[in-house]
């Protein structure tokens, strides 16, 4: 005979799932966004010819310092995953807040 959950139960495991981590959600985002940009350059880098990526470089204007080469693909890296950081933890964190009432 399967157990029934109390009301305090329910509302627990509620609570749990309904909140996600927002730190988590940050640092995922950050790694997609930067990974997603490294392998891009990377992948540029490798096929090479000329042009080499202008449209891709047009990303140096907002992050200093990048460029479509395998050093600035590395740089694109850190200003990605702070860019995406940001992104996830407003994610979460509009998510929770509008999810604070169903808890």
């Amino acid at each position: 005979m399967p157990e029934q959950l109390t009301e305090h139960e329910r509302r627990a495991i509620q609570k749990t799932i309904l909140r996600i981590h927002e730190q988590g959600w940050g640092i995922a985002f950050g790694l997609l966004f930067g990974l997603g940009l490294l392998i891009a350059t990377l992948v540029l880098v490798v096929e090479g010819g000329e042009p080499l990526g202008p449209h891709l470089g047009l990303l140096g204007l907002y992050f200093p310092g990048y460029s479509v080469s395998v050093v600035g693909g590395f740089i694109g890296f850190v200003y990605a995953f702070v860019l995406g950081y940001g992104v996830g933890r407003v994610i979460a964190t509009v998510y929770n807040r509008l999810t604070a009432g169903m808890r």
